[in-house]
């Protein structure tokens, strides 16, 4: 619940009282107030020499308008879902602005924002951390947080505590967790508290230090065959969707056309439900990592060189700041 003031004067002291409303069990909050607005949603009250206006932060439709439930509908009536990384308030806030529909603060930031050369030295305090960060600068994205490696795996009490924990600490909407048969015990735990999840299969980096490659993943029938099997698994359990990655084009369509949840790809070409990339990536603020499905949609590592070595230039020669940056 919040409180609005609507006085004039800023710095007027306005004493506010709050109850909670016994018909709905909500926290309400009273303001006083020399002015009284006409509003629908307020209502006024009389209590000793002064009115006071009710304010109610209850609304009938979330502000924030993307969720799981929509992420299905997209894909009944065929609309694509966009989908990319953000790991902080910043970067999180822009591509909310940009009308993205799922932003992913996944373990990748091991690689992109810690430097690691794979995702499995993630804690789960950092990525409650990211989490937390990027909740705060986001009204309309849908927030996916990744359970980092080892907080799941072969435990499904400990799975559902670190689940728990991300969503009571970081205000997500939801969490993904890669794997098929052999943590659908802990998928099916996680659900059972109410929290959302999507699946995550193919190339799962997770995985790494047993696939020992990031190569194409399913291209022999069994595993193909054992993907399929994994995906209907998940949608049987629950999931609201399901990120394939780095798997042949036709097989991840088969998936798509076989689910009614989501199907989101990367690497998995066009016939699924949506497309994932890391932002920093797709901005081309990495430059070292350039695998076929990798479209980069800027240079910004060419910009912010160029301005970085402009900025020390003009510190070195004096021409920063000049008399119109100074006070």
């Amino acid at each position: 619940m919040f409180a609005i003031p609507v006085s004039d004067r800023a710095s007027e002291r306005v004493p506010v009282f709050h109850f909670n409303a016994k018909q709905t069990g909500r926290h309400e909050t009273y303001i006083h107030s020399e002015k009284l607005p006409f509003s629908p949603k307020c209502c006024t009250f009389a209590h000793k020499s002064h009115t006071y206006i009710l304010m109610s932060t209850y609304q009938s439709e979330d502000i924030r308008k993307v969720t799981t439930r929509r992420l299905f509908e997209m894909k009944q009536r065929g609309e694509k879902i966009s989908m990319l990384t953000a790991y902080d308030y910043t970067m999180a806030s822009i591509v909310d602005q940009a009308g993205l529909d799922v932003i992913l603060v996944g373990d990748s930031a091991s690689n992109v924002i810690a430097g690691n050369v794979t995702t499995l030295p993630m804690t789960l305090d950092e990525m409650i951390y990211h989490g937390r960060s990027v909740m705060k600068a986001v009204k309309r994205s849908l927030v996916v947080v990744d359970m980092p490696f080892g907080t799941y795996q072969g435990n499904s009490k400990l799975a559902l505590a670190s689940a728990i924990r991300i969503m009571k600490e970081t205000g997500a909407d939801c969490l993904k967790l890669e794997g098929g048969e052999e943590i659908l015990d802990s998928v099916k735990r996680i659900l059972s508290a109410g929290i959302p999840i999507i699946g995550h299969l193919g190339l799962t980096p997770q995985s790494i230090n047993k696939f020992g490659t990031y190569t194409v993943r399913a291209r022999e029938e069994e595993e193909a065959k054992r993907l399929l099997s994994d995906a209907h698994l998940l949608e049987e359990a629950g999931c609201s969707a399901v990120v394939l990655e780095k798997i042949p084009a036709t097989l991840a369509t088969q998936v798509a056309s076989e689910l009614k949840i989501p199907v989101i790809g990367i690497g998995a070409g066009n016939g699924v439900d949506g497309q994932v990339l890391v932002i920093h990536d797709m901005l081309g603020m990495t430059n070292g990592f350039s695998p076929r499905f990798l479209r980069r949609y800027a240079d910004l590592h060419s910009i912010m060189n160029g301005a970085v070595q402009q900025y020390v230039k003009d510190v070195k020669s004096g021409d920063f700041p000049n008399e119109k940056e100074q006070y």
